[in-house]
């Protein structure tokens, strides 16, 4: 499946910007940036429930907020893609 991560992390402490590293990075192991706090990853049930108690376990809930959407099949008929940025074929050949 699927999945968008998006998150908001508090940086005003020096805590707040030392989670939000490790946040990017927990999504980072996972998926693809396509915009500064929002990833794409494919990935089945049980991985998505390692990921989102991975994520859990760094944010703050009081101070941070974080959203995944699960995209429905087939995914070209939910994304439209414009400008520069264009996402990896997670299905395609890795090595063009």
């Amino acid at each position: 499946m699927l999945i968008i991560i998006t998150y908001d992390v508090s940086t005003v402490t020096a805590a707040g910007r030392k989670r939000l590293r490790r946040v990017a990075k927990v999504c980072e192991s996972t998926g693809q940036r396509v915009q500064n706090s929002v990833f794409e990853c494919k990935v089945d049930q049980m991985q998505l429930e390692e990921l989102e108690r991975r994520l859990l376990a760094e944010i703050d809930e009081k101070e941070d907020s974080l959203r995944l959407y699960r995209l429905t099949e087939p995914v070209e008929l939910h994304i439209k893609e414009y400008g520069n940025f264009r996402a990896v074929d997670f299905d395609g050949a890795l090595v063009i």
